[in-house]
């Protein structure tokens, strides 16, 4: 995602704030993640996997200083070959965030994990989202519940293992006051978990054992036994 509206607000105060949490809990959650090639999606100035020890770490999108040049939604990865793929507020600014989520699911390999952060409508972010009809990035985007996202995710075998939210602060325009608000981090974090402004989701593709349909070897066995002849024996006479 190359979206210059988008990109001019990451560098405003609120952007910046965004991104603080953004990069340190990223940070923290691909640090234990391990394989043999990480790929991130959008927002290619910014180094998400910074923090991961994944020896091919790529970046791909449709612009920007990317390492492949590609559709979000039509990615040329080959199918079970990318251990790690992050996407950073990328489902909530495109037109089909359920179609990349199945790309993510073809080429992810079994165990494979997807990292996805967001804004969430259930906070003053939301709030702001739904009232504010400029136009301008973010609040032009289509936010997504967690809970929407988890059930898109268990559709594709997916199972959710970690969600952490923060920015709990209002989304003031001005640094000072978005500092000055830091006492409501603490406070959010402990009384209203679920009302931060952004979320960081973490999901692990399962792969269902297959069960291997052997032939009925024993039925086809008696079945044949009971179709044979019975041989009689021959009386010696009386």
């Amino acid at each position: 995602m190359s979206i210059p509206g988008f990109e001019r607000w990451l560098g405003s105060a609120q952007g910046n704030y965004v991104l603080d949490w953004e990069q340190a809990t990223l940070d923290a959650t691909v640090a234990d993640v391990f394989g043999f090639n990480a790929l991130q999606l959008g927002l290619p100035q910014f180094d998400f996997l910074r923090a991961n020890r994944i020896p091919l770490r790529q970046k791909a999108g449709p612009a920007g200083a990317v390492d492949t040049f590609c559709e979000f939604d039509a990615l040329p990865f080959a199918s079970h070959s990318i251990d790690l793929a992050i996407l950073p507020h990328v489902l909530e600014f495109h037109d089909d965030p359920h179609g990349i989520l199945r790309e993510i699911e073809r080429m992810l390999i079994p165990e494979g994990q997807i990292i996805i952060t967001g804004f969430n409508p259930l906070s003053l972010w939301g709030l702001n989202n739904r009232l504010n009809r400029s136009g301008e990035y973010p609040w032009n985007g289509s936010y997504l519940s967690i809970q929407r996202l988890k059930d898109w995710l268990k559709l594709l075998d997916f199972e959710v293992d970690r969600i952490t939210l923060g920015c709990y602060a209002p989304p003031f325009s001005q640094h000072k006051w978005l500092q000055r608000s830091h006492f409501i981090e603490t406070a959010g974090q402990r009384w209203w978990r679920f009302s931060g402004g952004v979320y960081l989701l973490r999901a692990i593709k399962r792969t269902h054992a297959m069960r291997l349909i052997t032939p009925a070897w024993r039925k086809s066995r008696v079945g044949a036994k009971a179709l044979r002849p019975v041989a009689h024996k021959e009386g010696h006479g009386h």
